[in-house]
């Protein structure tokens, strides 16, 4: 694709998964995790919600013991997807970067999530901005997805050892 960005997703178990960011697919994503990830907004959130199959969530959440601390961007986006008047033909399958959002449509602010199987169900309802580069990476993302979860407080598939993000690199 055109107008592609390039990083990682570096992990403070040292693993690190590498991604392509397409601006020309999801202009208005792409430009939000690219400025949160230059403020170091991700560093020391975690991996918040993880189902085997499905994918792994992250981006708003620090793990502090047995809770969860949420972080929130303060700006919110337009969804970019179809079913809210924007052509992104993204697959949703394995390695898709994707924000995540509530059921209002335009209210992804800085949580996305990674598929780990193909998810057809979530095209053209959520706005794939990116995808891991990488069978390396690929499989890094399904390992996280397999951790044993626990429930947190009202948050469901929360690991039970935290996943935490060190840094988002872009290159």
């Amino acid at each position: 694709m055109s107008n592609t960005i390039t990083g990682s997703i570096c992990l403070t178990n040292g693993k690190k998964m590498n991604f392509e960011l397409y601006s020309d697919v999801a202009p208005l994503s792409v430009a939000n995790f690219v400025k949160l990830a230059k403020e170091n907004f991700y560093n020391g959130l975690c991996f918040h919600r993880v189902i085997p199959g499905f994918m792994v969530q992250g981006g708003g959440m620090v793990a502090s013991g047995k809770r969860l601390q949420e972080k929130r961007a303060k700006d919110t986006i337009k969804g970019e997807f179809i079913s809210n008047g924007v052509q992104n033909t993204l697959k949703h399958t394995p390695g898709v970067l994707s924000m995540a959002r509530t059921q209002v449509k335009d209210s992804a602010t800085s949580q996305f999530f990674i598929c780990v199987a193909d998810t057809p169900f979530l095209d053209g309802e959520y706005a794939g901005f990116g995808k891991l580069v990488g069978q390396d990476s690929i499989d890094i993302a399904i390992e996280i997805s397999k951790v044993p979860t626990t429930r947190v407080e009202y948050h469901d598939d929360v690991p039970v050892t935290a996943i935490e993000i060190q840094s988002v690199i872009i290159n």
